[in-house]
């Protein structure tokens, strides 16, 4: 039995969510549908990636994640499926997928008519493309049926130093999430944001004395900035977009 898993902007008051249901269960009668969220703020794909990051890899191996946060809808950007660490996503390339799947083992552009309805909307991929192939998958297609292999070339932020971080998300609390991995950090960073210099990675927010700035490793397992029990975005002035230098103490 398949399990399918859906991140949008649609919010659920219209009924754009079961619509793309409805075409999965078509196509995959026995598939479990699963919602990540309805409630991305319309349009921002930095949130989407985040809540996609957060929890699909949570989910068993083999999942079909379909996320559609896609102002883009209509253009030239590729619909895609997309192989990474045992999970299958089905998202556009527009850098929804930039931080669950940053290097994915395989990509392929949704092209086969098997993969998408027979009539498809120039607004709503949700349903026609990426609804359609995620019920393809669910019923036993292979992601390299869905078409060509692609390099993906969406991205959320940027291009940095190497070692440098990007914030892409702002949390309820003010934390400041970056695209940059721990496995990239140097082996003794030192962190500058603004005009703000963060010494030391910490191990959790205790690690410092109430209201100082600090620097750990977030459940993303990415570089984040935050206060302890306060909002890094409030003291520091920073939002998306805000880049991190990182540079190496031991050098």
């Amino acid at each position: 039995m398949a399990l399918v898993t859906l991140t949008s902007d649609f919010g659920t008051v219209d009924g754009y969510a079961g619509a793309m249901k409805g075409v999965i269960f078509a196509r995959a009668p026995e598939a479990t549908i699963v919602d990540i969220s309805h409630a991305i703020p319309r349009h921002d794909v930095a949130a989407g990636a985040f809540a996609l990051a957060t929890a699909a890899p949570q989910f068993p191996p083999g999942t079909i994640h379909v996320a559609v946060v896609d102002p883009g809808v209509g253009s030239s950007r590729a619909p895609v499926v997309v192989a990474s660490g045992g999970h299958i996503f089905v998202a556009p390339d527009n850098g929804l997928l930039g931080m669950v799947a940053p290097e994915p083992d395989n990509a392929y552009a949704i092209a086969a008519a098997a993969f998408m309805l027979a009539q498809q909307s120039t607004t709503f991929h949700g349903r026609d493309v990426f609804a359609a192939a995620a019920g393809a998958l669910a019923a036993g297609a292979a992601p390299g049926e869905a078409g060509p292999a692609v390099e993906l070339c969406g991205s959320l932020a940027p291009m940095v130093g190497a070692s440098d971080a990007v914030v892409v998300h702002v949390d309820a609390f003010g934390n400041l999430i970056t695209d940059l991995a721990a496995a990239r950090l140097p082996t003794r960073p030192r962190f500058r944001i603004g005009d703000q210099v963060i010494e030391m990675l910490s191990p959790a927010y205790y690690s410092v004395d109430v209201g100082e700035v600090l620097a750990y490793i977030g459940s993303a397992n990415t570089l984040e900035i935050a206060v302890r029990e306060g909002s890094a975005a409030a003291r520091l002035d920073a939002g998306r977009g805000t880049v991190v230098y990182v540079d190496d103490k031991a050098k």
